[in-house]
């Protein structure tokens, strides 16, 4: 559902809008916020932080549509807005258009006219969304965050989003190519670099069919994360197609023989996801740490090829989704008790 906020100071537009979209609204498709002008439109944008986007007249009390304009281009740089006006001389539209406009529209409205631009300002708002989460989610990027990209990509507010510091439910997996150092230490650089890449291009596939994201390649190991909804399941799920997809994998007999697999090891709870690294060499690496995902690594060191391992907390979640194998308890690096592990089998 759309929400829209309109701001005009005839009242008739409001009565007309509700009107004409009667049938929109009643299935939920449009959601119509009201302000008499400017000032009152911030008001309400403060109160609504989930419109979509702004109608607005130029002609108004207190604050007029062009400053409104102006304000809104400097607090919400996702935030569009379409003129609504009966002056709609080139000189209001050219300003309008400098202010950040999307689009501009004359009194009296043509309704059909304005539900076409309606639906293209807010496609265009959702592609920017899409895009702004995307780039959210790209590790590559988040590594390599300074001022100058930040300022390039949009200011305070995406600054703000790449660099909030925040304690996240979400599930962590290691992912290790065994005994890959064989490869490369037997092996020519390029070929060792190829057939790494190969085998990271399998495991990535899946874990983002899953809805994962890689939060570092390290040697020859993939760190992913799996947030929202089901996400240990879904970690799981990733890890159990990985280790089929690479299992399927040609043998590889260049100056060694060579059968790919990996050994996994999984942990899910609460961590801290972050900005870190060195401001001054400028390289900061957005990514999750504490207890949890230490636990995660060190499940992996001990997991045998082939194995998906868990430890008794992730094992009581999915005990009755996936079938299990209990291993017996080892002791893990840091730990003062030993741990209780468990193999996922399928």
């Amino acid at each position: 559902m759309a929400k829209i906020l309109v701001v005009d100071d005839e009242t008739d537009l409001e009565v007309l809008i509700k009107q004409k979209f009667r049938q929109k609204i009643r299935e939920h498709k449009y959601e119509f916020v009201f302000a008499a002008n400017g000032k009152h439109a911030l008001e309400q944008l403060e109160n609504n932080a989930d419109v979509d986007i702004v109608l607005s007249d130029i002609n108004m009390p207190e604050m007029d549509g062009l400053t409104l304009l102006s304000k809104i281009n400097e607090q919400n740089t996702l935030l569009k807005a379409v003129i609504v006006s009966a002056y709609g001389d080139m000189e209001n539209i050219r300003t309008a258009m400098n202010r950040g406009a999307f689009d501009f529209v004359t009194k009296p409205v043509n309704f059909e006219d304005l539900e076409l631009t309606m639906e293209k300002t807010i496609k265009h708002v959702n592609q920017l969304r899409e895009t702004m989460k995307a780039i959210k989610e790209n590790n590559i990027l988040k590594m390599y965050v300074d001022e100058t990209v930040l300022n390039f990509m949009g200011g305070r507010e995406f600054e703000n989003s790449l660099t909030a510091n925040e304690t996240v439910e979400a599930t962590v997996a290691f992912l290790d190519i065994c005994s890959f150092t064989t490869i490369s230490e037997n092996e020519q650089p390029d070929t060792v670099v190829k057939l790494l890449n190969k085998y990271f291009d399998v495991m990535v596939k899946e874990i983002i069919a899953q809805g994962g994201y890689i939060d570092k390649f390290m040697g020859d190991a993939v760190m992913a994360v799996f947030r929202g909804d089901y996400h240990l399941d879904r970690a799981i799920d990733a890890c159990l197609v990985v280790r089929k997809k690479v299992n399927e994998l040609p043998n590889e007999s260049g100056n060694i023989f060579f059968k790919p697999n990996v050994a996994i090891g999984i942990n899910s709870g609460e961590m801290i996801s972050g900005n870190i690294g060195s401001a001054n060499l400028k390289r900061l690496d957005y990514t999750v740490i504490g207890d949890v995902v230490n636990t995660a690594q060190r499940l992996q060191t001990v997991a045998k090829e082939g194995q998906i391992i868990i430890n008794e907390s992730s094992y009581q979640k999915v005990k009755e989704s996936f079938n299990c194998n209990k291993v017996g308890e080892v002791s893990l690096k840091n730990k003062s008790n030993p741990v209780m592990i468990y193999e996922v089998l399928d």
